[in-house]
């Protein structure tokens, strides 16, 4: 039998779609390991992903989040080398993959950093990004990281409170520890014990981050801060209807830091948001939130 390509979900299905869009242009099986959670919240990109051949293992094990996603592909992976490929989304695991992960997404920060040149003059003041396992925002940051004049921020998910479980803000609250082959920083339970997480995008629930980012941070070269839900939904809504961009969940996290940063700051500030998706994805689940039905707003007979 021909190798399978496995990932390890982001929670947000994204990668995932890239993945099986990628497998099925080269002829390869996909097969897809999503938390339970993720897969009932992320319902359009599980459609998506099984339109186009793959195969969607739901989770059900632990928080049936990101972490459980990692450790059932992984743990397939690990089981037959020989049949299977492993693919993940995020900076995190064991070596290679945070370096080949943020090396494939440091496309962005390249991109971004030539077109903001081309359009200002000048490179942007800021650049903000979000963090859950930490690879858009790794792709973000790469290119700017030997430019000192540029502030980078990561943007963690503040979920709705402090308190364990609430959150899955790793660089605010976690501690040095294991987890899927890295020494990092975790969220852990008083056993040490990877801890439950929140966060109101799917691809931001894990209770570690990327090991990279907490280099960055002991650096003093990137800053992370947090944002709670209702700041999240807000800036989701407020993107939407001023500028008809839907916003991921994850890549809100970003933009309501900016929003909460941008009044404080000179005018002539520029800041660089980095958009990790579209929340497509995500409109079922913040209708559910928001208490928006699929109804018109208004009948005329």
């Amino acid at each position: 039998m021909g190798k399978r390509t496995l990932i390890a979900e982001t929670g947000a299905g994204q990668h995932g779609v890239a993945l099986a869009t990628a497998a099925a242009l080269v002829g390869l099986e996909c097969e897809i390991h999503m938390g339970a959670v993720d897969v009932a919240k992320q319902h359009p990109n599980v459609v998506r992903m099984r339109l186009l051949g793959a195969k969607v293992v739901s989770v059900e094990a632990g928080q049936q989040t990101l972490k459980e996603a990692v450790d059932s592909a992984f743990g397939v992976y690990a089981a037959d080398p020989e049949r299977y490929l492993f693919a993940i989304g995020s900076v995190v695991g064991p070596a290679p993959f945070p370096d080949l992960v943020r090396d494939f997404q440091s496309v962005v920060g390249r991109e971004t950093r030539a077109q903001f040149l081309a359009a200002h003059g000048r490179l942007p003041d800021a650049v903000i990004a979000s963090v859950g396992g930490g690879s858009n925002a790794m792709g973000a940051f790469t290119a700017y990281l030997e430019d000192p004049g540029v502030r980078l921020i990561g943007v963690e998910p503040g979920g709705q409170g402090d308190e364990p479980g609430q959150h899955a803000a790793t660089m605010t609250f976690g501690r040095p520890g294991m987890l899927h082959g890295m020494e990092t920083l975790v969220l852990q339970d008083e056993a040490g014990d990877p801890g439950e997480v929140h966060s109101i995008a799917s691809g931001l629930d894990y209770p570690g981050v990327g090991p990279q980012h907490v280099h960055l941070r002991d650096a003093g070269r990137v800053e992370y801060v947090k944002e709670g839900d209702d700041a999240v939904l807000d800036a989701f809504q407020r993107l939407s209807r001023t500028e008809g961009i839907i916003p991921a969940l994850e890549s809100a996290h970003a933009l309501a830091r900016a929003i909460r940063l941008a009044p404080t700051l000179p005018a002539e500030t520029n800041l660089l948001v980095n958009l990790s998706g579209r929340g497509d994805k995500d409109i079922d689940y913040v209708a559910e939130k928001l208490g928006m039905s699929g109804e018109a707003d208004e009948v005329v007979r």
